[in-house]
């Protein structure tokens, strides 16, 4: 077969590569697609290094400075965070809406924080749909107070 068209298909082979790790981040389908497209455009340009033995020292030569490019620039776009936790004694003084109405040592009513719905028991019925602030938080639960 001819070195140009087995180098393009390497080339292609490549690219479909590219694009599955734009379509799947992280898979690092990058490095080796990145390679290929590589020495096919090597082998486009040079048809007799195509199946020479100084191809295959390309290729490794070229896959340890790729793979510690796509390293860093995975790290830089993706910058771990710890994890998000809201811990009860942090709501103490924020105000949510009733989303299930509160009654006295009752832990079946409900109250929406931001995003997060918490299990609320009040000294005072307070019914759904009206804010209220909490007080205090004990595990999951926490006691709300009515807004006046």
């Amino acid at each position: 077969m001819d070195p140009v068209i087995v180098s393009a298909i390497i080339v292609a082979i490549g690219a479909v590569f590219v694009i599955g790790e734009v379509f799947s981040p992280g898979a690092f389908m990058i490095v080796p697609g990145t390679v290929l497209i590589i020495v096919g455009i090597i082998g486009i340009i040079y048809p007799d290094f195509l199946f020479s033995w100084n191809s295959p020292i390309v290729a490794i030569l070229v896959t340890a400075p790729i793979t510690i490019v796509t390293i860093y620039a995975y790290q830089q776009l993706a910058k771990p965070e710890p994890p998000t936790t809201t811990v009860t004694e942090s709501l103490v003084g924020r105000v949510g809406t009733v989303t299930v109405a509160t009654s006295p040592d009752n832990l079946r009513g409900k109250i929406r924080i931001g995003t997060d719905v918490w299990s609320a028991a009040s000294d005072e019925p307070i019914a759904e749909g009206e804010e209220a602030r909490v007080v205090s938080a004990t595990g999951v639960h926490v006691r709300v107070k009515k807004i006046a």
